[in-house]
């Protein structure tokens, strides 16, 4: 990794080549990020530099990540990200990473949490089928059922399809191009589709294609 940058999803449009075809894109403001921690190997065993977006009031920080910024020197930020990068050592504490860090052509993974479903069934949540609505089912028809676990093994394995909180997750998408650069208004558009809802906090990481 040797790029890297915070964003939040502004939302979905659509651009033309200069073929004239359609492209989807998703619309990310990237940036500004200020570095507020520098890791090397001496201090903490491997390089990588911490950094902040987002502006946040003072109220809404607590007094030990107050000192974490005021040791910086940098204006307090609502979201850090940690990057390992391979020159990691050309940073300092105080640099500021903006949109222009990528460029069109770029090659990214985009990581962000998808939307939260709440509290589901198995049914939407595992695509199970329901039991049937005769003989005797009545009103649990959309419940998951007999478990089969009787007296031995008494308990339910692990991984076993259950209702639960869905959504919510932390999801990557892989091997997605930067069709465009707004370096002056922090804009990036990546090709196709990003995890998360709008105004969602992304990270975008360059990576190699892969096959």
């Amino acid at each position: 990794m040797t790029k890297a940058i915070i964003g939040r999803k502004i939302g979905m449009t659509q651009i033309f080549d200069e073929s004239g075809k359609v492209i989807p894109v998703t619309v990310v403001e990237a940036g500004p990020c200020v570095v507020v921690q520098k890791k090397t190997v001496e201090n903490d065993g491997y390089n990588a530099v911490q950094c902040g977006f987002g502006d946040v009031r003072e109220k809404l920080v607590n007094k030990p990540m107050k000192g974490h910024f005021a040791k910086a020197d940098t204006a307090l930020k609502r979201y850090l990200r940690e990057f390992r990068l391979d020159d990691a050592e050309n940073y300092n504490v105080g640099d500021v990473l903006k949109a222009d860090t990528f460029a069109a052509g770029d090659i990214v993974d985009v990581s962000g949490t998808s939307k939260g479903k709440g509290y589901q069934g198995t049914i939407k949540r595992n695509n199970n089928h329901r039991l049937k609505e005769t003989h005797g089912s009545g009103p649990v028809v959309r419940q998951a059922g007999s478990m089969g676990a009787c007296s031995s093994p008494s308990r339910i394995f692990k991984g076993k399809a259950l209702p639960g909180h869905m959504g919510a997750e932390k999801v990557t998408v892989q091997n997605l191009e930067i069709v465009k650069v707004d370096a002056e208004n922090n804009l990036i558009a990546v090709k196709g589709a990003i995890p998360g809802p709008k105004n969602g906090i992304v990270t975008i990481v360059d990576c190699v294609k892969k096959a």
